[in-house]
This record gives structure tokens, C-alpha cells and sequence, in this order.
């Protein structure tokens, strides 16, 4: 039995961090007034803190559902499009169809030209708290609703936020004694460069073992197949984001120019940015975020990635776990999704964030269990959120 939303609030959730996300800050770094940095290496502001936007969704019956999305940079505006507008067309809606809510919400704006950047991760937050609902509701996890998937699968290390190689190659190692057996390293603070990087690791690691690089969409198509040819020799698992994601051309060359493959679509948020691009690439892996898409648009991209046989390993970012949770759910029912991405330096220190049983360990992920999103916020994030 489905009730209407008759409320949505917005929060933000802030916790500081010791060491910067990609780690320590390196030579001509600068934290700005508002906690901010401009990492030299891919050009791009990250705050020194952790932070994400929290959506609470309450329906008459008294279901609370709970949504997530980037609060990266201004989260004012994530709430300022929830709050003046989008908040209005899904009070009185039900939650039994989200993707019904989400499309209708989503073509209000297209004529304007809103079909991405933070509109959508607006959207990402609202359709998360729906399903969280519509789950709750029917008394069933979302991976249930979506037609049921996987309890647990891979899970690969991303990020080694050391200052040196060595100490990246043991921070490695550490996990690899847990039971894990796929990593990523991030090109932009592998100060030797990438193809040593690759090496070093290579040879910690052993054969065996899947080692990828995150390029951070920084190069010329020229430069970036230039860095793949000199890890070639390593066996790289897959180069993430070689070029800007503005140029499909230049995406088209690099995946056309190597055999090495290529993952991309982290910074996505419909199918149709993905459509715009396998017409075009051989793009052999996408990674969606879950953050940006929502459940509804997530699973329409895993649905073309099956359709075009292309493996799905979705990616995962600073957050509180609400939209982890989700994407967790979402992955286990895609039929090419190969793993998924587990960044060790925000999952172990949010686990007290949450209440449920959601974990990584031992190389794979465990879905959490109960109805909806089988997490909520604990007693700790409650106590962190700001409404705004």
C-alpha cells in the first residue's frame, strides 16, 4: 500500500578529514577561505573535509525515506533546486513507481537545457529516497524490487593517498593481505609517473593481481595514449578517464588506439551522455555513479551496457553511504557488472554512520539486508546534518 510524500528536507553532512582526499597537499597547493584546493595534478577543486547532501523524505503513513548526492562544492545548490522546486511536484506523489516521479521531474527542465550538472544529482538524491520508500513499502531490499541480484561480488581498492611510492606500494600490500585482489591508482599524484607507478605496484603485488590507473581526464588523446603505451609492459586491468569527458573524438581515438581497456563514465548522469559515446568508442567498461544518476538512471545505463556487452563497474565517491547503499543494490542486479569500486579511506571511517549491516571485506562487497535501502543514517550522521 503506497502513501504520498508530504515532506523533503535537505541537509548537508560534514566531517573533517586529516589527510585531503588523493592525499597530502603537494608543492603550490592552496586551501582557500572556503576549504578548498585546486590539485596541481588534474586541475580540479576538492575540499579538504568530507561531504555529501542528504535528502529525508517523509510520506504520510510516517515512511522515511533517505537520499544522497554530491555536496563535493556548493551543496547550496543541490538545495536550493530541491527546496524552491523540486520538493513541489514530488509532495503528494506516491513512491511506488520512482522512475515515473524521476521523469517527470527530469523533463520540467530539458527545454532549458538542464539535463546534467547539478540538476541532476538534485534528481540522483530525490529518486534514491523514493525507491528507499517504495521498498519500505513492500516490505523488500531495492535489489528485490529492481528483480533481484547478488548478495555480494568484488570489490577492487581504489586510491593509495601516500606521499611516496613506497609508501603506496605498502598501503597496497595491506589490503592485499585482507583479501583483496584489484587496485587503482590515481595518475595525477603518482609523482614518478604513471608507468613506474604501474611497476612498482606490479611487483608488490604479484602477477595476479588487477591493477588500473585513474587518469582523471587529463590529457591530450595523444599524451594519454603515450602513458598507456609505457604501462602496457605491466598489464594494466583498465586506464579509467583518459581524456576530458568533453571530447568524445578524443575518446574515440585513445579506445580505438590501444588494447589496453578502457573504463569511463564516472561523471555521467543519463544514458543518453553513454549513448552519446558508444556509437562512436570502444569503451570496454562504464562506471556509473550513483551519486550522479539516481537507481532509475543507473540501471538504465547497466541495461545499454548489457545490450552493448559492456562490463559495468561502478564507481563511488565521498558520501555518507546512503547512495553507496544504493548503488550496491542497483549493481547486484546488472547482468555485466564485474565488481564495484571501494574507497578505503571513506567506507572504513563512515561505517559509524550508518546503522545496518552493509560491509566490504575480505575483496567484496555484502549488500546490506532489510526492505528499502537496508541502511539509514545513525544516531552519529544525524547529529552531523545541517539543514539548509
Amino acid at each position: 500500500m503506497s502513501s504520498p510524500v508530504v515532506s523533503v528536507e535537505v541537509f548537508t553532512l560534514t566531517q573533517p578529514r586529516k589527510v585531503p582526499y588523493l592525499g597530502a597537499l603537494r608543492e603550490g597547493e592552496v586551501v582557500n577561505a572556503n576549504g578548498y584546493i585546486v590539485r596541481k595534478g588534474n586541475r580540479t577543486v576538492y575540499p579538504t573535509f568530507d561531504r555529501s547532501v542528504l535528502v529525508r523524505m517523509v510520506t504520510d503513513a510516517g515512511v522515511v525515506g533517505w537520499g544522497e548526492t554530491y555536496g563535493i562544492v556548493a551543496p547550496g545548490t543541490v538545495a536550493a533546486l530541491i527546496n524552491d522546486l523540486l520538493a513541489g511536484f514530488v509532495i503528494g506523489r506516491d513512491a511506488f513507481d520512482p522512475s515515473a516521479v524521476y521523469d517527470d521531474l527530469y523533463d520540467m527542465m530539458r527545454v532549458r537545457g538542464y539535463i546534467g550538472g547539478f540538476y541532476v544529482d538534485a534528481l540522483a538524491a530525490l529518486d534514491i529516497a523514493l525507491w528507499d520508500i517504495a521498498g519500505q513499502e513492500a516490505g523488500k531490499p531495492i535489489s528485490e524490487m529492481l528483480g533481484g541480484g547478488k548478495e555480494s561480488f568484488p570489490a577492487y581498492v581504489s586510491g593509495l593517498p601516500e606521499r611516496t611510492l613506497a609508501a603506496r606500494g605498502e598501503l597496497a600490500k595491506y589490503w592485499q593481505d585482507r583479501g583483496f585482489d584489484s587496485f587503482k591508482f590515481a595518475t595525477p599524484v603518482a609523482d614518478d609517473g604513471p608507468a613506474r607507478e604501474m611497476e612498482n605496484l606490479r611487483n608488490i603485488l604479484g602477477p595476479r593481481a588487477k591493477i588500473a590507473a585513474d587518469m582523471h581526464w587529463n590529457q591530450t588523446p595523444e599524451r594519454a595514449l603515450e602513458l598507456i603505451e609505457e604501462m602496457a609492459p605491466y598489464d594494466p586491468w583498465f586506464a579509467e578517464a583518459p581524456v576530458w569527458t568533453e571530447d568524445i573524438a578524443g575518446l574515440e581515438k585513445v579506445s580505438k588506439g590501444t588494447s589496453i581497456p578502457i573504463a569511463v563514465g564516472e561523471e555521467w548522469r543519463t544514458h543518453w551522455d553513454m549513448l552519446a559515446r558508444i556509437e562512436r568508442c570502444r569503451i570496454a567498461i562504464v562506471q556509473p555513479e550513483m551519486g550522479h544518476k539516481g537507481i532509475t538512471n543507473f540501471i538504465r545505463i547497466g541495461a545499454l551496457a548489457a545490450k552493448h556487452k559492456i562490463d559495468v563497474i561502478p564507481h563511488a565517491t565521498v558520501g555518507a553511504g546512503i547512495f553507496l547503499a544504493a548503488s550496491l543494490h542497483a549493481a547486484s542486479t546488472l547482468p555485466t557488472m564485474r565488481g564495484h569500486e571501494f574507497q578505503h579511506s571513506i567506507f572504513e571511517p563512515n561505517r559509524r554512520l550508518l546503522v545496518g549491516n552493509m560491509d566490504c571485506r575480505e575483496g567484496r562487497y555484502h549488500l546490506p539486508t532489510g526492505p528499502g535501502l537496508g541502511v539509514r543514517p545513525s544516531e552519529a550522521a544525524l547529529s552531523l546534518l545541517e539543514r539548509i
